[in-house]
This record gives C-alpha cells, structure tokens and sequence, in this order.
C-alpha cells in the first residue's frame, strides 16, 4: 500500500469493516462463465430470472424458463432451497451453501455472509428482515419477525428470536446478545 491508497482504519484494536450495508457489492457475485461456483451459479439463476420477470417479450419469456431450469439444477448441486422470488440485496456470499433455506417473504439486505446450513424462517408471526452486512454463522436459524441490523453478525448454531442490534454479535440457543457494537 502506497501513501495514497486507503487502507483499513483501525479502532482500538478492532478493524472497521469497508463493507457497506447500502450498496451492494456485485463482484462478490461474479465468477468466470465456465467455472464451477454452485452458490454463484444459483445466484446467477436467481438473478437473471428477476431481471426478466415483469416483461412479457418472448425473450424474457425464454431467458424465464431457462432460468427456472438453471436453478432447479444448481439449487440441487448447492443443497440449497432459495425461491426465486426471494428479495436478495446483491453482493450475497455462501461460501458453503449446502442446506441454505431462505423463505421467499424474507427481506435481505446487500453484501451478506451466509454459511452452510443457515436458516431463514417463518415462524406463525411473520418472517424475518435482515440489514446489510450481516454475517450468520454455520447453522444459524433466523426465525420470526425480528430484524438483524446492518453489520450484525450472528455466531454458529444460534437461534435468533430476538432483534439484534447494527453491529451487535448473536450467539446462543436462543440467542441473546454477546457483544454490543463499539
């Protein structure tokens, strides 16, 4: 790193993330056209149906149905059950996405971490509403109408029925707050 190149800015002893929680970082989707990225390849399926979903031009009527196609195949590959009606900001990671369940209703903002066996679910009240950078640990479950602000993280395992605050860290079964943001 140069003198004029930014680097990471340091508070304490903590590194603030540059990640942002509003915009979404579409390279973190992107992947060679060849190269096999089950997770990306069921993004890729997911978003080329949503971009051709409200036109009736028989062009995006075909880009639909091969699109459906796309995703049947690689949710199989990944082990993942994602509608593709589902509201994803961009930037989505799942670095392991097999056994990845998120309902279609559910509201997820950009640049999200989601390991595998992440769960996020309906409970009889309502579905859940998840901020921007927010990093859910290997088998976490995300339930009810509750809202995990930007840049919360929730640890491996836990099962969040309760808000978490921006920034805050989950853990626990249920989870309660671990860490309060700075």
């Amino acid at each position: 790193m140069g003198p004029t190149e930014p680097g990471p800015e340091y508070r304490g002893r903590a590194m603030v993330d540059s990640v942002s929680a509003h915009e979404p970082d579409w390279s973190r989707e992107a992947k060679p056209w060849f190269a096999w990225d089950p997770s990306r390849s069921l993004l890729a399926s997911l978003r080329a149906y949503q971009h051709s979903a409200d036109s009736n031009h028989p062009w995006h009527r075909l880009i639909r149905v091969v699109a459906v196609l796309r995703h049947r195949f690689w949710s199989v590959v990944a082990g993942a059950d994602i509608p593709l009606n589902c509201h994803i900001g961009g930037g989505l990671l799942m670095p392991h996405p097999n056994g990845i369940v998120i309902h279609p209703d559910a509201i997820i903002g950009p640049n999200c971490l989601f390991f595998q066996q992440v769960t996020v679910g309906q409970n009889h009240d309502g579905v859940p509403r998840i901020g921007g950078h927010v990093d859910l640990g290997a088998g976490a479950k995300v339930l009810g109408p509750i809202t995990l602000a930007d840049h919360a993280r929730v640890g491996a395992n836990a099962v969040v029925l309760i808000d978490v605050p921006a920034g805050a860290t989950a853990a626990g079964v249920p989870a309660r707050i671990v860490k309060q943001p700075v």
